[in-house]
């Protein structure tokens, strides 16, 4: 009964939380810091897994619907874009109520002999944030009453869950609403992503973003929190197995990447500029770095990094041959060759990385079959259309696949295809460039196939040294995160502006969130070389 209190004051908090939070601009934006973070880990590490446990591959694709539905029909139907964005508020409002059954039944069950208390006091711990995007989320829109009565009926359903005999919770279970779950799952992502009427904070010198990465800093350690209470009292062996495969690769990856940000602040200093004056060296830095080529050196071995590199010769020779000018150009370039390697590159490198082993630790899930190498090509394919992967992210991702079990041909389309095969890219070629590009990849891949190479590791180093790595990768992300704030650091990798939804009427201010950000630079890139790259080049 102690648990069932408890969980009530913690979601009792939320309001209490957000009274404070809201008194400076300051404290609001920290405040969304907080919950961007704590919300949407909590569906990425916790639930997403959980939901692949129960529902297989399918469940992603119902997952995609609910998160990205909703902005394709705000942009299908211009004028219905306000009832479209409120259904989807009121189904993640639904799905976090639904949640709370399951919550009053887990409470229940630590509550059992040869259960772990940590599972209960995970369940009140992650009721926090959720109490508080509860107010953050519907206060401002429908007022304190109706936020009220939210927050009423979810105390009173984690009762009902909590007293329910266990016949109502084997309906309510994973398996039976799963794909419900999935979808509602994706409408919490897209609420979360997309800062709701009233957070509108002008901001636009960024000011505010260091009190933002406070908050999400916050999110960060209550994740790491939680992650350890449920990986010390779940049943869940998947989901415990599933966070510590995470661990084990950001140790394993930690000073391979230190080593991959010192060799590019080594290559800044001797010229190797992004934006040098020769097209093929700007290719050579978007391809590979070269530093990238190091991650699968050391961690896939040898027989990858070869075949990598021959590939991606390839790939620039013809980009530069063609004349394609690579996308997403490098603003804003430091003097310091120390800063471009350890905080321009982290800027635009670390929120691929994190997507990279989140996604890796989804895909890559036992509850995924996917064991054939033309579905996984298929499907890393469709994932990386939409995205703009750096050459490090990319190489991340392939490094996760392969531990993951994945076939080398798939392990190898990454490392080709993931910093050139996108949209934005594809754009700025004609036909024949495209089925060019298309053409070396696929042969690279044949010569996969047929000479079948293995990944092997041939770094290993003592694991004091990986935990300091990691713990020094951690600080320099956490810079970065001060930086930028959370939704400026995660914008690269999404088709969002890092803005609040602005749902009026017109023609100009209605698609905030649109891709203008993945095509304004692109078309800006050819006239930034004319006037950048001689004076960046003079600098060194």
């Amino acid at each position: 009964m102690y648990y069932l209190v408890a969980s009530c004051i913690a979601l009792l908090l939320g309001p209490l939380f957000y009274r404070f939070f809201t008194t400076g601009t300051g404290l609001q934006k920290g405040l969304d810091g907080f919950i961007f973070v704590s919300l949407g880990g909590l569906v990425l590490i916790h639930i997403l897994p959980e939901l692949l446990e129960h529902g297989g591959f399918l469940s992603l694709l119902f997952v995609v619907v609910g998160l990205w539905g909703p902005t394709l029909s705000e942009r299908l139907f211009h004028r219905y874009s306000e009832v479209t964005h409120n259904l989807t508020l009121t189904l993640g409002i639904g799905g976090l109520l639904l949640h709370t059954l399951t919550d009053g039944g887990a409470m229940v069950l630590a509550q059992q002999d040869g259960n772990s208390s940590l599972l209960a006091l995970g369940v009140i711990l992650h009721r926090l944030p959720v109490g508080l995007a509860i107010w953050w989320l519907l206060k401002p829109q429908v007022g304190s009453r109706w936020a009220s009565i939210v927050l009423g009926g979810m105390m009173l359903l984690t009762g009902v869950g909590y007293f329910a005999g266990e016949q109502l919770l084997a309906q309510l279970s994973l398996d039976n609403t799963v794909y419900l779950q999935a979808f509602v799952t994706g409408s919490i992502l897209h609420v979360v992503l997309h800062q709701p009427h009233g957070h509108t904070i002008d901001d636009k010198q960024g000011k505010y973003e260091y009190q933002a990465g406070i908050g999400s800093l916050l999110g960060i350690a209550l994740l790491f929190v939680l992650l350890a209470f449920d990986s010390g009292g779940h049943d869940h062996h998947e989901h415990s197995h599933s966070s510590e495969q995470l661990l084990d690769w950001l140790l394993t990856l930690a000073p391979v990447l230190l080593l991959s940000y010192s060799l590019a602040a080594m290559r800044y200093l001797f010229g190797l500029s992004p934006h040098h004056e020769r097209l093929s060296q700007r290719w050579l830095q978007r391809l590979a770095g070269p530093e990238a080529l190091v991650i699968t050196l050391l961690l896939l071995g040898p027989s990858l990094a070869f075949i990598q590199l021959i590939g991606l010769t390839l790939v620039g020779i013809l980009l530069t041959m063609t004349r394609v000018e690579p996308t997403d150009p490098h603003l804003g370039l430091p003097n310091s060759a120390w800063r471009f390697g350890f905080a321009h590159l982290v800027d635009r490198s670390a929120p691929w990385i994190i997507l990279s082993l989140v996604l890796a630790n989804l895909i890559g899930h036992p509850s995924v079959p996917l064991t054939s190498p033309l579905v996984q090509v298929g499907v890393l394919l469709l994932l990386l259309l939409p995205m703009r992967f750096c050459n490090l992210g990319g190489a991340v991702l392939a490094l996760s696949l392969a531990y993951s079990g994945w076939t080398m041909e798939a392990v190898m389309l990454v490392l080709l295809a993931a910093p050139v095969f996108n949209l934005a890219q594809l754009k700025l070629m004609d036909w024949t460039q495209r089925l060019a590009l298309a053409g070396v990849i696929g042969l690279c891949l044949l010569g996969t196939h047929w000479l079948i190479p293995e990944w092997s590791r041939l770094l290993s180093l003592p694991e004091t040294v990986n935990q300091l790595s990691l713990a020094l990768a951690a600080m320099l992300f956490a810079a970065s995160l001060l930086r930028l704030g959370p939704r400026k650091f995660m914008a690269r990798i999404m088709l969002w502006k890092p803005k609040a939804h602005d749902h009026s009427h017109s023609r100009t201010n209605s698609h905030d969130h649109s891709h203008e950000p993945a095509n304004g630079h692109e078309h800006k890139h050819s006239h930034e070389h004319k006037h950048t790259h001689h004076h960046e080049h003079g600098q060194h």
